[in-house]
This record gives C-alpha cells, sequence and structure tokens, in this order.
C-alpha cells in the first residue's frame, strides 16, 4: 500500500475513535511495570505459579508487532527497557477497548493491563485486561522499522532510529553510563565538578577555528568555546587545585567519522602534578572503564583485540617519526630535508612552518593510524604546544603526551606552562603564525597571562575526548553514531 493511502486509512481510524469519543492523548496513565523488570522477577517462573499470581501488571510502550487471529491477537509492545508480549481478546477486553484496539496501528503507543501467564511456545506474556490507546501515530514507520539501515534516515530522524534499532538505544545508555563511571571516579579522586563559559570573549585553550557570535545587549562579538582550558587553570590559580569540566566544546572544522563540530570532552587539572602522574591516571580511568564496562581489560573494536594491560607503551614524537614512518635521524634536523619528505607524503606544508609543525604533519599522515593498541605519544614540540611547558632536557620540546588508541587519538595532556614571560613569547608566536596564514592559531590572551602573574602552581592537564571515548567502548565506527543529533547538512542545500 502506498504511504498516502497508508495515511488515509489511518486517517479514518481517527476520525472514528474521535466519533466514538475516544481520548487520543490521555494522560491519566502511569504504568507500574517495565518488560524488563517483568522478566527479571519471571523468566523462571512456570506456568503453573504464574497461575496463582493474583497480582497485575501494567506496561506502556509502542505497539511493534500485531499477530491477529480473529477474535484475538497477539502484540509486542516496546517500553524503554525492551519488548514484551501481550495478549488480546475480545471476551475478556471491554467493548471499548476491544474497539479501539481494532484501530490500532504500529507504531501507537498504548497501555495494558493484566496477569501474567505462558504460551505454548513457554513466552512470558500480560494478558490485557485493560487496554488504552496514550498517543496515535499519524505517520506509519517506514517500511524498514524493523532494521533502519539508511544511514540518512538514521541520523536525521534519531527518533526513528531509535525507535528500529534497539542496538542504538542501547549505545546511548552505555554512553551515559560511561560519564556517570568518569563522574565516580574523578570524584574518589577529590576533583571537584565546575562548569565555565560557553560563550568567550577569545578564543583560547586550544590550537583550533571558532565559531563566532554576537550577543546584542552588549554589542560584543563572542566565540563559542574550543575548550575550556584556561579558565579552568585560572581556577586552579584561584586555589580549586583539583577541578574537571565534562564540557560541550565548539570547533569550527571539517565534519568527518572522528569530527563533529559540537562534541564533548572532559578537562581535568591537577596541581602539583606532572604530565607523568597523567599517564598513570589515564591508564588507571581506561582500566577502570574497561573493568566495569566489559568485566575485564581486553575488548574488540571493529574486529580488532584491544588489550589495555597496563603498562601502556610510551614513545616520543622524535622516536616514532623514526621507528615507524621510518625517517633518518639527520632528515628530522633539517628543515628543508623534513618539509621536502613531508611533500613527497601529500601534506601540506609551508616555508613558513617551524620545523616541529613539519614533524606533526608526517606523523598525522603516517604514524597516527598505525598506533592501534594503547600508545603515549610524548615530547610533542613547543611549536605545536603553545600552552604546554618547556622540557628541561630539551627546550625545544614539551612535557606533553597524547594518547592514542585504534589509530586514533584520545587524550591530550602536558605539564601547564605557568611561566607567565613564556607563555606571552608563545602566544606572540602565534599571532605570527596567524598573520601568516594560519586562522587556527591562538590568539593573545591578555586576561589569562594576568591570572598566571598571581603564580599558578606547577600543575598538569588532561583533555580527554568523551564522543571517541564512547565510540571505543561501544565499538561504533563513526561519532555520528554516538551523538544522538550529529551536524547534518540542511536538506535543502544538498543538490539532487
Amino acid at each position: 500500500m502506498e504511504d498516502n493511502e497508508l495515511l488515509k486509512v489511518r486517517m479514518e481510524k481517527i476520525a472514528a475513535l474521535k466519533a466514538a469519543g475516544i481520548d487520543l492523548y490521555p494522560n491519566d496513565i502511569k504504568p507500574q511495570n517495565t518488560s524488563s523488570e517483568i522478566f527479571s522477577q519471571f523468566s523462571n517462573t512456570e506456568s503453573d505459579e504464574l497461575a496463582q499470581l493474583t497480582q497485575k501488571f501494567s506496561i506502556a510502550g509502542r505497539l511493534m508487532a500485531m499477530r491477529n487471529f480473529g477474535k484475538a491477537a497477539f502484540i509486542k509492545i516496546q517500553d524503554r527497557k525492551g519488548q514484551i508480549q501481550s495478549y488480546i481478546a475480545k471476551a475478556i477486553l471491554s467493548e471499548e477497548a476491544y474497539f479501539v484496539f481494532k484501530k490500532l496501528d504500529i507504531g501507537d503507543i498504548i497501555y495494558v493491563s493484566g496477569k501474567l501467564f505462558r504460551t505454548k511456545t513457554n513466552e512470558l506474556t500480560i494478558e490485557a485486561e485493560e487496554l488504552r490507546l496514550l498517543s496515535k501515530a499519524i505517520y506509519p514507520l517506514p517500511e524498514k522499522w524493523h532494521g533502519l539501515t539508511d544511514i540518512e534516515t538514521r541520523y536525521r530522524q534519531r527518533h526513528l532510529d531509535l525507535i528500529s534499532n534497539p542496538a542504538v538505544k542501547e549505545t546511548f545508555y552505555r554512553r551515559s553510563r560511561i560519564i556517570r563511571l568518569i563522574r565516580q571516579f574523578m570524584d574518589k579522586r577529590d576533583f571537584l565538578e565546575v562548569e565555565t563559559p560557553m560563550m568567550q570573549s577569545r578564543a583560547g585553550g586550544a590550537v583550533a577555528r571558532p565559531f563566532k557570535t554576537h550577543h546584542n545587549a552588549l554589542d560584543m562579538d563572542l566565540y563559542l568555546r574550543i575548550a575550556p582550558e584556561l579558565y579552568l587553570k585560572r581556577l586552579v590559580t584561584g586555589g580549586l587545585e583539583r577541578v574537571y569540566e565534562i564540557n560541550r566544546s565548539f570547533r569550527n572544522e571539517g565534519i568527518d567519522s572522528f569530527h563533529n563540530p559540537e562534541f564533548t570532552m572532559m578537562e581535568f587539572y591537577w596541581a602539583y602534578a606532572t604530565y607523568e602522574d597523567l599517564m598513570s591516571f589515564t591508564e588507571d580511568l581506561f582500566t577502570d572503564l574497561a573493568m566495569h564496562l566489559f568485566g575485564g581489560l581486553k575488548f574488540s573494536y571493529q574486529g580488532t583485540e584491544i588489550d589495555m594491560t597496563p603498562p601502556w607503551k610510551r614513545i616520543s614524537v622524535y622516536d616514532a617519526l623514526v621507528q615507524i614512518a621510518d625517517i633518518k635521524p639527520d632528515v628530522l634536523q633539517d628543515k628543508v630535508q623534513t618539509a621536502d619528505f613531508a611533500k613527497k607524503l601529500g601534506c601540506e606544508v609551508k616555508e613558513t612552518d617551524p620545523l616541529g609543525k613539519t614533524w606533526m604533519a608526517i606523523f598525522d599522515e603516517v604514524v597516527e593510524k598505525k598506533l592501534i593498541q594503547p600508545t603515549f605519544v610524548t615530547h610533542y614540540p613547543v611549536a605545536v604546544s603553545p600552552l604546554s611547558r618547556r622540557s628541561n632536557d630539551q627546550p625545544d620540546l614539551t612535557d606533553r603526551f597524547e594518547l592514542y588508541i585504534s589509530g586514533r587519538e584520545m587524550a591530550n595532556a602536558f605539564s601547564e606552562l605557568n611561566d607567565p614571560a613564556d607563555q606571552r613569547d608563545r602566544f606572540e608566536q602565534q599571532i605570527k603564525e596567524r598573520e601568516a596564514g594560519d586562522d587556527e592559531a591562538h590568539e593573545m590572551d591578555e586576561d589569562y597571562i594576568h591570572a598566571l602573574e598571581y603564580a599558578m602552581p606547577p600543575t598538569a592537564g588532561e583533555g580527554i575526548g568523551i564522543d571517541r571515548l564512547a565510540m571505543l567502548f561501544t565499538d561504533s565506527a563513526s561519532i555520528r553514531d554516538v551523538i544522538l543529533f550529529p551536524l547534518l547538512r540542511d536538506k535543502a542545500s544538498i543538490k539532487e
């Protein structure tokens, strides 16, 4: 039957229900049970024991399937916890309730109440003594609702995706659990959860292109934050020595399987700690999550076993380029030769780029995708680390690491730069890069430098991508699978 014909049939049913005085959208029903609760309590209860029960059970949810046998039927109702079967019989329901049942369609929200029994096939079932329509679905579910696979439809109409694919719902339940577990982990270690501004007068805390907006009442331009870092470090300066924020940040960048312009991350700052302390801390956090979610430290991600058993591999950027990208050490020390090597790989590099920036272009192109098992990559160049503390032994490098798992960055951390003079020099270098055409370079932030001039204690800080973490722990291939409403191109702008 064509969609317009199906819609016509539904509208006729709606008219009949209204003519009979049936409220299509009542608001006086409170189900007392969920499907999982019933199965948990009675999954092993035999038929004769169920027959002795006097208790009535009630659930509400979406009608997902119907097998009609004339004056009786079996239906499937899906609530937030799963599905359960209900038996509908004309001889049991009131005349009005049975009339309503005959006007139901797949997709309607309904309520049933009655006793439990087992069918001949041993399926736990509610024998409906009461049935109510709670919300009439005007439009039918998509033809493939029992396994909606069209990516465009799934992301644009997440409500249909959640209805049609139970595994999607489980993904977001797990994502929520991951965030709860992170909070518990941080709280147990005396970190204070805080909130910092999402609209900022300067886009700071990361090297990224911001979104710009305007506040009418104050007549001032503002930026959606690219990171909460500079505000969190102000709090450390103020005496909140262990702080964290699970935050939404925004970066005006490309969209792919690992990037969404609006994303969630956790940043935390720990006074009197170093980046080396954070490596151990990160191992503890990730292994704690794995133990809670999988009951062990090995699990499969996209067909590859990930082993989180500590200690994790540690390798410097320099050594990774030599060992994995197969660059000779003497080439790495020469700016021209390194740039030539990068260009042969197809990297976009400029003559004005500092050597460290070219290193990272090669790293991103060659090394990153080969880091499958948990790996800490350390000692990033100062040129790409404007907020990191210089290494005492190698002043052109920083006390910084990034964590890679399954070929992608999962966390970024460093011992914080708390020398205001050095920080000013770094910002000034970033300004030069911005003037040379790098619109992702960091801006000068006089207020932040002024805060450092009141003395920030030696501190280590870290950012962890919550979306990518959710991808890893839900075996999701795309970041869009773990964001309920990923940003998509407006349908009207898509050319036929």
